[in-house]
């Protein structure tokens, strides 16, 4: 097992790692739509806390080598149900043609009163395993 961290993508504000590479897979720790430069969620539409959020998870990955075209499997944490469309469309619009499995669900809070988080687990190439 190996803990995984990538300084352009937004500090752990706890005790966890970005992300773990174990098993052949990335487990990566949810994402908020913190900006890294100044760890505050700047974004105020679930659209483009949604885009950051997506941006976070590519720059954990990229400490691999991976990308959001590794992804298997999602789970996506709204505040609001509501927002489900909005954000949706975003995350289509990020993944393209790339469809991985997924998990939404409603919560009644997120950290630093986001609007969405989002964690993954990416698969590695057959020649990292």
């Amino acid at each position: 097992m190996q803990a995984l961290h990538h300084p352009n993508a937004p500090a752990a504000v706890g005790p966890y790692a970005q992300a773990i590479v174990a098993g052949g897979f990335v487990f990566c720790s949810g994402q908020t739509p913190l900006v890294p430069a100044t760890m505050r969620i700047e974004a105020l539409t679930i659209e483009d806390q949604t885009r950051q959020v997506l941006a976070n998870l590519a720059t954990v990955l990229s400490a691999q080598g991976l990308g959001l075209s590794d992804v298997v499997k999602t789970s996506v944490f709204l505040k609001n149900f509501a927002d489900f469309a909005r954000m949706n469309a975003v995350y289509a619009e990020v993944f393209g043609a790339h469809r991985p499995a997924r998990t939404t669900v409603e919560v009644s809070r997120l950290p630093l009163e986001a609007l969405v988080e989002i964690e993954c687990i990416a698969v590695l190439p057959a020649d990292a395993r």
